[in-house]
């Protein structure tokens, strides 16, 4: 079986029996296709003949030809999972990543809106009939931190608005109920009052009754955010780590809030550790006598 054909039976297997998102099978086939292509250059004929060496030649290839750290990281990633999946299937005797090491990558620390931010997007009125779909939109991104995807995918038989929950199809098909809270309640209940609450019709409707578009939502939230004169760069994603933070520092239970998001693994909740730490540390340089540095 020729390397191209592994690579395509394993990115097979991702999206039938681990139910991979299309766009997590895209990415892995456009780190493996440069693999690939390596190996053609190099005429390797199987993943037998790759070593940790030829990775990092590899690798090191890439590098210079513009290949971010972050990328590179993702690439060794995709390269290593492949690599699992041959090795427990005996297609592969040994493992070509050993003692491969990616460049180590700088992590940004996301930005988020403070309380009073947060309430004055959320609050906006925009006027006119998309004012009230508008106000149950960024209501229930902030109440739930919710991903775009999974709010445009909400139909009304997924929110109980009596109990206060949304029942959420996250990554990798992963469902997880996720509490509502009382303003976006009540925005839902005026956006049910205007459209009708059909229980298979989506909660957020665009042309002709279907779900709203993604890049609706994120033009409609860019929109917003400049009546209000917001100064800072505004997405769904943005309201998403602004629920996460706030909800950390009130509460400082990381557990809760890794469930809350629907995180897989916890390292990636701790990011938000560090924006808590970095509000506490400008109130200690603010506060302390012996903070205070010089102008």
């Amino acid at each position: 079986m020729t390397p191209a054909r592994q690579v395509e039976d394993w990115l097979g297997q991702l999206a039938g029996e681990r139910h991979a998102s299309p766009h997590t099978v895209a990415g892995y086939r456009r780190d493996l296709a440069k693999l690939l292509r390596f190996m053609q250059a190099q005429q390797l004929p199987a993943f037998e003949a790759l070593d940790a060496n030829l990775v990092r030649t590899f690798v090191a290839g890439e590098h210079r030809a513009g290949l971010a750290p972050k990328s590179l990281q993702r690439l060794l990633s995709s390269c290593r999972s492949l690599f699992r999946q041959l090795n427990r299937e005996g297609l592969l005797s040994g493992d070509p990543m050993l003692g491969v090491r990616g460049p180590k990558v700088r992590r940004k620390l996301p930005q988020v809106l403070d309380v009073d931010e947060a309430a004055a997007l959320v609050e906006t009125d925009s006027g006119g009939k998309l004012a009230v779909r508008d106000r149950a939109m960024l209501e229930l991104f902030y109440s739930s931190g919710l991903r775009l995807s999974e709010l445009v995918g909400l139909h009304w038989l997924d929110l109980n608005l009596e109990e206060g929950e949304v029942r959420v199809l996250g990554k990798g098909s992963k469902t997880r109920i996720v509490p509502v809270g009382r303003h976006a309640i009540r925005a839902l209940r005026a956006l049910g009052a205007e459209q009708g609450m059909a229980p298979e019709s989506p909660v957020f409707r665009g042309r002709g009754g279907a779900p709203i578009n993604p890049r609706t939502v994120q033009l409609r939230m860019k929109t917003l955010a400049l009546q209000q004169g917001i100064p800072k760069h505004i997405h769904p994603h943005l309201l998403r780590h602004t629920f996460a933070s706030h909800m950390l520092e009130s509460s400082g239970d990381l557990r809760a809030v890794q469930e809350l998001l629907g995180h897989a693994d916890i390292a990636t909740t701790q990011i938000y550790t560090h924006l808590d730490f970095q509000h506490l540390a400008k109130v200690y340089d603010a506060a302390h006598p012996r903070a205070k540095r010089k102008s």
